[in-house]
């Protein structure tokens, strides 16, 4: 006789190798068994500026999505290397990683400061980041590195940068004459254009810029914001602020790590540290407007610093500099590529973005009348 098998029997026993074989794949994901790596990222910025914060973000962002596999410890400026000197670090694995600004190595090729503090053309910040991820920034400066000066350097980029003012003076600027002859801290291709308006420039890290201010090695210097001014102290040696400037209209952090280290990285941790940089390029820019803002009020309110609008005299001089500099460098071919790539970006975005933008000025004047005096 067959022995009936009841229907209930079965689905449990369905049901219940189901269940065993959905604990199976629960109990062995698909997940990296690689090694934890931990990985030190100098900076080249003291421990009290807001960029180390920043650095801190995106160190933040690559150890929360690494889940404890990839781990990256920051250190200051000065802790293994000079803050100017973190790419012959990273290149000669004497760090892992750096958080820096390519103007900080232009010394050993000037097409450094193209990517990051070159010619105004036109864009800002956020438009020239798009030139280096979608315009083919990203592709020559990856040639820069690899063929031209055969680092072993692998690079991302974050933060679009506000301008940077024209800086702190003891006297206040009325005109591109009073410039002439002053000695001025700037770094990069900022410094042969200072040059070329007849100032006297030295090439300083932040650290180095108060000190330097007080012992009148210098007479006038910018550095890049007014929470970074403000926290070093620039509001005690100088009182007049003059907001706005062609020398440095763009910048970006660099993000760089060794390329072997790079290299030998599982393909998911190379992606953490590439996308973990473009999110903290929004996460440090949404900072930058909330604490570079409070603080300029906080230099007119309570340090009494004279808040200036540079005169356009100044901006029409800067731009007759940069062309005769344009032009030097372009006897460069490299060089001249990575401007004429600029320039066609340029020519198709900014086109569109000034064309299509609102009156942003009409809208502020009409809420706050009188607010701005320029």
């Amino acid at each position: 006789m067959t022995k009936k098998i009841s229907t209930s029997a079965t689905r449990r026993k369905f049901l219940g190798g189901a269940a065993v074989a959905g604990v199976a794949t629960i109990a062995m994901p698909q997940v990296s068994r690689a090694q934890t790596v931990t990985l030190k990222m100098q900076t080249s910025w003291p421990a009290s500026d807001i960029f180390t914060e920043m650095a801190q973000q995106y160190v933040d962002r690559v150890n929360s999505m690494a889940g404890g596999r990839l781990k990256l410890d920051l250190l200051n400026a000065g802790a293994v290397v000079h803050a100017f000197q973190v790419l012959d670090g990273v290149h000669g694995g004497q760090i892992d990683m750096a958080h820096t600004v390519t103007v900080y190595w232009y010394g050993k090729h000037k097409a450094a400061s193209l990517f990051g503090t070159g010619p105004v053309f036109g864009f800002n910040a956020n438009e020239g980041l798009g030139w280096i991820y979608n315009g083919g920034g990203k592709e020559l400066f990856e040639e820069l590195q690899t063929k031209i000066m055969k680092l072993n350097v692998k690079s991302f980029f974050a933060m679009p940068m506000p301008t940077q003012p024209l800086g702190w003076f003891k006297k206040p600027v009325t005109s591109a004459n009073d410039v002439k002859g002053l000695k001025y801290r700037t770094v990069g291709l900022a410094a042969d254009l200072m040059q070329a308006m007849g100032m006297a420039v030295a090439q300083l890290p932040g650290g180095e810029i108060v000190p330097a201010m007080q012992r009148g090695v210098i007479d006038a210097f910018e550095f890049n914001n007014p929470t970074s001014d403000k926290r070093f102290g620039a509001q005690d040696v100088a009182k007049n602020y003059m907001m706005g400037s062609h020398h440095q209209a763009t910048e970006y952090f660099e993000i760089m790590i060794n390329r072997t280290k790079f290299d030998g990285l599982p393909k998911e941790h190379q992606a953490i540290l590439q996308y973990a940089a473009e999110a903290a390029s929004s996460a440090n820019e949404w900072k930058a407007f909330d604490q570079y803002s409070k603080d300029l009020q906080e230099l007119v309110t309570k340090d009494k610093v004279n808040v200036i609008r540079t005169p356009q005299s100044v901006f029409d001089a800067q731009i007759k500099a940069w062309d005769g500099l344009i032009a030097t460098l372009g006897q460069d071919p490299f060089m001249k590529r990575v401007m004429d790539s600029q320039k066609e970006w340029v020519r198709r975005v900014v086109y569109y973005t000034q064309l299509n933008q609102t009156d942003y000025r009409g809208a502020f004047d009409h809420h706050f009348p009188g607010v701005l005096k320029t």
